[in-house]
């Protein structure tokens, strides 16, 4: 007759809710980049073709061509999607860089205030929250 010891059984080992809370804010923050990044894209195009979209007030304290502003916002987005992918797969990389990249399209989103006001409010916003979920997550829950 075999005898069986208690500790011969292997463990199914499921994800604390740390783990399960850390995934969640990490692939929030990677989808939110995404959706910046494909908007930045879309809004850079726009400004490149010099869509009719875009109005300009007069006296504002940041004064650029909108086709500079098209190319920045273009690059930023095309940097996001790129990012976006590193942070689906939870790589830490991605995440410091995601931090950094939505940082850097709040900062281009102020500064073309005078173009596209309401949306420029909204992507301040939008990178705030996505900032806001990477920042949240440390290495060791992940």
């Amino acid at each position: 007759m075999a005898t069986h010891a208690p500790h011969a059984h292997a463990r199914t080992r499921t994800p604390s809710a740390k783990h399960q809370v850390a995934g969640g804010m990490t692939v929030f923050g990677g989808v939110m980049l995404l959706l910046a990044g494909i908007l930045g894209i879309v809004r850079g195009i726009s400004a490149i073709a010099q869509d009719d979209v875009f109005v300009t007030t007069q006296n504002y304290v940041f004064k650029f061509d909108l086709t500079s502003w098209g190319w920045i916002h273009l690059a930023l987005g095309v940097l996001a999607v790129l990012v976006s992918a590193g942070l689906l797969q939870a790589k830490t990389w991605a995440r410091v860089a995601g931090v950094a990249i939505g940082g850097l399209i709040m900062i281009a989103n102020f500064m073309s205030l005078p173009y596209y006001p309401v949306w420029s409010v909204v992507m301040i916003g939008l990178s705030g929250f996505m900032i806001w979920a990477l920042c949240m997550v440390r290495p060791r829950d992940v």
